[in-house]
């Protein structure tokens, strides 16, 4: 179960509990139930070439092949559409490559 931090809005404490995402809030280590969520860290979500080819960053050598054909013409397409057509021949080669 996920932990979650709260603030207590009549004594002002500051507590950590670990409940499903739909329980009800728990009260306050001193009772009081006039408690809030508090959102300390954010997920990040990683796209495009910077997300995980693999599982737990331990991909294969065959997983960051696939993901690098999938990524290149993207990332072609979108350097081509704010650079033109000349630009990325001469400065970026290597995306003209086809990796499948």
């Amino acid at each position: 179960m996920p932990a979650y931090d709260y603030h207590c809005k009549v004594c002002d404490v500051q507590f950590e509990a670990r409940h499903g995402f739909n329980d009800p809030m728990p009260p306050c280590p001193n009772g009081h139930d006039d408690v809030e969520r508090l959102i300390t860290t954010a997920p990040r979500v990683l796209q495009g070439m910077l997300a995980d080819a693999g599982h737990g960053g331990t991909a294969t050598k065959e997983q960051l092949r696939s993901k690098w054909a999938e990524e290149t013409p993207k990332l072609r397409e979108k350097l081509v559409k704010k650079l033109g057509e000349d630009v990325v021949n001469r400065n970026a080669p290597s995306l003209n490559t086809s990796y499948d």
